[in-house]
């Protein structure tokens, strides 16, 4: 198939997702399909090999059969591209509108699993006119996070009372809404999901950090983190964290693929959800990918999987009428 591999993106996410779109294309090429690399600006501009995309709603991408928006965080992982998509008519990889949206918004995430009684850390959402008192029952330390952010840009650990105000303020410049969650002390476990109808979860990975806490510099400084595969979990934990990724993954009405980010308490191995992120990094090296390796599933293969997925979901809604 001929594939559009949308990269860049206008969030702070930007260069994170160069390096995903071009292993994504690598990957495409390895299992047979042709990849179009359309790069989106920090402007907001889309190219492909320096010329400007036209794109006409209705009227396809490119000539493409389908699209991987390959975009992280804001103007790209929250909806707004797969709703530009979807009035295009392209069967695109991964999480719809609907999903896409309430997975990148944290607060409305863990409201709806709350809702559900899904066991995670609690948690309070707060807006720049709120009463920052509210957040005095999860005690410290407390992580203050933008709430519509990825890659943990913003995010500051609280051990002090006197530090709350300076870290509501810096979550403050990237959004409007942020989220404070009380700490765990469990273990980071992270889990990918790949399916539509019928998901699959992969063997757990453990994220193992020198850092106080997983933020951007461990996520992307080489040997900032160690990922242990399979996690060091008994065989009841493990199936724990598999069953919740599928479980949370259907509830939130995702799509294609996820990666499920817990914490699992030491001595009685609760499992907690932490967050779903819809489109996970994606170079050959990162966590969504290297779990599937392990669960057997090569790199081309995973594109190519999802890659007909987006073409089966495709399919199945437009046999609906409206």
């Amino acid at each position: 198939m001929r594939v559009a591999v949308l990269g860049g993106g206008r969030s702070s996410e930007h260069d994170v997702s160069l390096a995903s779109a071009r292993s994504v294309c690598a990957g495409l090429e390895a299992a047979g399909h042709e990849a179009v690399s359309v790069l989106i600006g920090r402007d907001g501009r889309w190219t492909v090999g320096g010329r400007s995309v036209t794109v006409e709603p209705g009227g396809g991408l490119l000539g493409a059969d389908a699209a991987f928006p390959v975009l992280h965080g804001p103007y790209g992982e929250d909806g707004t591209v797969q709703g530009l998509l979807e009035a295009c008519d392209v069967p695109y990889v991964g999480a719809g509108v609907l999903a896409s949206a309430l997975c990148m918004d944290k607060v409305v995430f863990k409201d709806l699993l709350a809702q559900a009684g899904v066991a995670q850390v609690d948690y309070v959402g707060l807006r720049e006119r709120d009463d920052p008192a509210a957040i005095d029952r999860l005690g410290l330390p407390v992580f203050v996070k933008p709430a519509r952010l990825g890659s943990s840009i913003g995010i500051s650990k609280v051990e002090s009372t006197g530090a709350i105000a300076p870290a509501l303020r810096a979550a403050f410049e990237h959004d409007a809404l942020v989220i404070v969650e009380a700490m765990s002390a469990g273990m980071e476990v992270e889990c990918s999901v790949m399916g539509n109808a019928e998901p699959v979860a992969s063997v757990p990975g453990e994220i193992v950090i020198e850092a106080d806490f997983y933020d951007y510099e461990a996520k992307y400084t080489p040997g900032g983190m160690q990922l242990v595969v399979p996690a060091r979990l008994d065989v009841a934990a493990t199936e724990e964290v598999r069953r919740l990724a599928v479980e949370v993954f259907a509830r939130v009405g995702c799509a294609g693929l996820a990666r499920v980010d817990f914490f699992v308490e030491p001595e009685t191995d609760r499992v907690l959800v932490n967050e779903l992120n819809t489109m996970p990094g994606f170079t050959d090296t990162s966590v969504f990918g290297k779990l599937f390796e392990a669960t057997g599933v090569s790199y081309s293969e995973l594109v190519d999987r999802l890659v007909a997925l987006a073409v089966e979901r495709h399919q199945e809604e437009r046999g609906y009428s409206y």
